[in-house]
């Protein structure tokens, strides 16, 4: 079994703590991807749990055992790194059966398992070539067959598709995806991209500056953001968060966006009247209506995307965007009305940013 826990876990460089006592655990065979911008310690927690940093204090376990102190090398867990790490010298062969030769693996099992990841990686015909001589999909698959073949408990991903144009991007997650699938083995994968942390993941992981901020499926980060960094950190176009004041009425709640509009928010389970709070709403949720119908807003860029619109504009000195599946005549200048699905409207606290339950 791989679960991976980690207990109250610190990291300190020097007087600075980058890590501020985690605590996350990951189910044997499931895939966790840890996502947030740049600097929020998430490639410092995979690091850790692989071995290349140390604890200052706290607990990494893998299958029950504590690993605190158990060597890299030693640990059964393999990892994928962003700028493959493939040897130049090497052939895909050798970088790939490199780990092995090292733990004296016999020759005929070392064929047995190459030959088995090759094929699972579509590497049948390149095992005679050197890094050089592969595109960058095809170098990534390699670094990922070389992990492949150590058959570990679990395996560590870190950003490994940052370095790939944006349709190999897509090509090696369906892949990577796949693999897990076909794997049904322990993942657990770094990236900053919030679309490969929705699309690639059982579970979601949301860091900023060193704190979890929340833990979920896509569809629940997604739907129910547990604040407005995770509202606004999640999804593309991101989300737009209006300042308003929450009022009590006809025995629920309501939101008062300015002087002349105001929202209704069916079920929100807790608020007290005149509370200071941010509505949000996905692009995705504003819809056209008749002129008067809901709030106006000023059209100042419209983005065609092949599939969809983006709409970008004003209301007041908010900043809102607008995403159509249909295509509409809009222009710059031009003033359209919205009206936003208050069942799919989000809550939060002015003062903390925390979301407000919803029945």
């Amino acid at each position: 079994m791989a679960e991976v826990e980690v207990r109250k876990l610190f990291k300190r460089f020097g007087g600075t703590e980058i890590l501020h006592g985690l605590d996350l655990s990951i189910a044997d065979k499931e895939f966790v991807v840890l996502v947030g911008p740049s600097g929020c310690g998430k490639s410092t927690l995979l690091r850790m749990i692989a071995g290349l940093e140390s604890v200052s204090d706290g607990d990494i376990i893998l299958g029950g055992k504590v690993i605190n102190h158990v060597r890299e090398k030693d640990r059964d867990i393999a990892m994928v790194f962003q700028n493959y790490a493939l040897y130049p010298h090497m052939t895909v062969y050798e970088n790939m059966s490199f780990s092995l030769r090292m733990r004296g693996m016999p020759k005929p099992k070392q064929e047995e398992r190459i030959k088995w990841a090759a094929s699972m990686l579509a590497l049948e015909e390149y095992l005679d070539r050197y890094p050089r001589q592969l595109s960058g999909g095809q170098r990534q698959r390699v670094a990922m067959g070389r992990a492949l073949v150590r058959e570990p408990m679990a395996f560590l991903l870190d950003e490994p598709l940052s370095n790939l144009d944006a349709q190999l991007r897509v090509q090696m997650r369906t892949e990577i995806r796949a693999l897990h699938q076909r794997l049904e083995t322990t993942m657990i994968y770094v990236t900053h991209d919030q679309v490969e942390a929705m699309t690639l993941a059982d579970r979601v992981v949301v860091m900023r500056d060193g704190y979890i901020e929340q833990i979920g499926s896509p569809d629940e980060i997604y739907d129910k953001p547990a604040n407005t960094f995770v509202a606004g950190f999640i999804g593309s176009p991101s989300m737009n968060v209006l300042p308003g004041t929450l009022r009590k009425a006809n025995g629920g709640y309501r939101i008062e966006i300015n002087d002349t509009y105001g929202i209704d928010v069916p079920g929100l389970a807790e608020g007290e009247d005149g509370q200071a709070v941010r509505f949000g709403i996905r692009p995705e949720d504003l819809h056209i209506s008749s002129a008067g119908e809901g709030f106006p807003l000023t059209v100042d860029v419209v983005e065609m995307t092949g599939r969809e619109i983006e709409v970008y504009g004003s209301h007041d000195d908010a900043r809102i965007c607008l995403l159509l599946r249909q295509r509409q005549p809009l222009e710059p200048g031009e003033t359209v009305w919205l009206k936003p699905d208050e069942m799919r409207a989000h809550v939060f606290d002015e003062a903390t940013g925390r979301a407000l339950t919803r029945a």
